[in-house]
């Protein structure tokens, strides 16, 4: 109650009198005769004043005044002190009480007293009431600001999608094109040129939509206690026959005796599949020194990590520049060749998994992309 106040003092004529002036100036009054009965009604009526005595028996003031203090640090409490106990007074400030005044209570003072404990009630709760509302505006504008982020995302993203769709359906129409002059010409070059054309645009376009449809996917992990060698095996063994072909060593190197940790195998599949076709890539450039092209999948504990996974290869490498940007949105060094949404879902499971994906890459040397995924659970022996 905001005009209620709790008078507490061990003398019946004072808390009498007081307690007609007090309520003369308007308060709902209620009174304690000791500190014990002071705190039960204090709990119970939560007055926004309390004026007490100092010197009283069993429990004084300023013991009343810190556990008041403590139940409720913004009540105003006004001490009542003898001309002697001046100390007491001083000492009562320092707990934090609003105010004292003297006895003899002179009316002027205590309304003195009054009117500062009710400016201090009167400023908190503005104070109170500016913080929630410059609080409410700053969840106002956090939430514009994301929303405008967010919204700059897609059209960013659909900018992005257009072009790549743009550069297909360029494609395309050069592939028609040429095909139709072989059709009317009855030149079997250019039906052929036209037809490869028309396929090499096909595939990008079913490439796009399989990378579309994986990055919209769900990556919240599966959990389940497997083996961290698993992925990496099944990804050599769907994977070797490409490079083969393409003349590329491909090797597994797995870490022995790895303990099962908690994962999702199929989400960790599709990271290490990602980042060994884009070895195949980097593999398949041209490189004047003629070297073997090698690509190999280790996997090894790592300390405070559950498993480390590295993809190494000896193709054509990235500069720094682009290393920077590989995370980006539909950012690819294939050129229309590639969508570049392959690394933004492998760093998206990754995420989700709470692991780290590092790179680290020389121009004409090669490049090892590095994933680390937590331990999380353990299977116990």
């Amino acid at each position: 109650m905001e005009k209620s106040i709790l008078l507490v003092d061990d003398e019946a004529g004072i808390r009498k009198v007081l307690g007609i002036s007090l309520r003369d100036m308007g308060f709902h009054v209620v009174t304690a005769e000791n500190g014990q009965e002071a705190l039960r009604i204090f709990k119970k009526v939560c007055p926004s004043i309390v004026l007490t005595d100092i010197k009283m028996p069993e429990m004084d003031g300023i013991e009343l005044l810190r556990r008041i203090k403590e139940h409720d640090p913004e009540t105003e409490v006004i001490m009542i002190t003898g001309h002697g106990d001046m100390d007491l007074a001083i000492k009562s400030v320092k707990y934090e009480a609003t105010d004292f005044v003297t006895k003899p209570i002179n009316d002027d003072i205590l309304v003195i007293a009054l009117q500062r404990a009710q400016e201090r009630i009167a400023i908190r709760r503005q104070l109170n009431e500016y913080t929630h509302n410059l609080e409410q505006l700053v969840r106002e504008k956090t939430q514009k600001l994301l929303e405008a982020e967010r919204l700059a995302a897609v059209g960013q993203t659909v900018t992005d999608l257009s072009h790549a769709i743009k550069n297909i359906a360029g494609g395309l129409k050069g592939g028609t094109f040429v095909l139709e002059k072989g059709i009317e010409l009855s030149h079997r070059q250019y039906l052929m040129q036209g037809w490869e054309m028309i396929k090499g645009n096909v595939d990008k376009i079913t490439n796009l939509s399989l990378d579309l449809l994986n990055y919209a996917k769900g990556t919240e992990p599966k959990y389940q206690l497997a083996d961290p060698n698993q992925p990496a095996r099944e990804v050599v063994h769907l994977m070797a026959p490409l490079a083969k072909e393409q003349g590329i060593d491909m090797s597994a190197d797995l870490g022995r005796g790895l303990e099962k940790i908690s994962f999702d195998p199929e989400l960790i599949h599709r990271c290490l599949l990602n980042l060994v076709t884009n070895a195949v890539d980097a593999c398949k450039s041209e490189d004047p020194g003629n070297q073997k092209k090698k690509i190999t999948i280790r996997s090894r504990n790592q300390l405070n990590w559950g498993v480390e996974y590295q993809v190494v290869d000896n193709g054509s490498g990235m500069s720094n520049a682009i290393k920077k940007k590989i995370f980006q949105r539909f950012f690819s060094t294939k050129g229309s060749a590639g969508t570049g949404i392959g690394l933004m879902a492998t760093k998206k499971i990754i995420d989700a998994h709470q692991g780290v994906i590092m790179v680290k890459s020389d121009e004409n040397v090669g490049t090892e992309f590095i994933i680390r995924i937590p331990r999380g659970l353990k299977i116990e022996d």
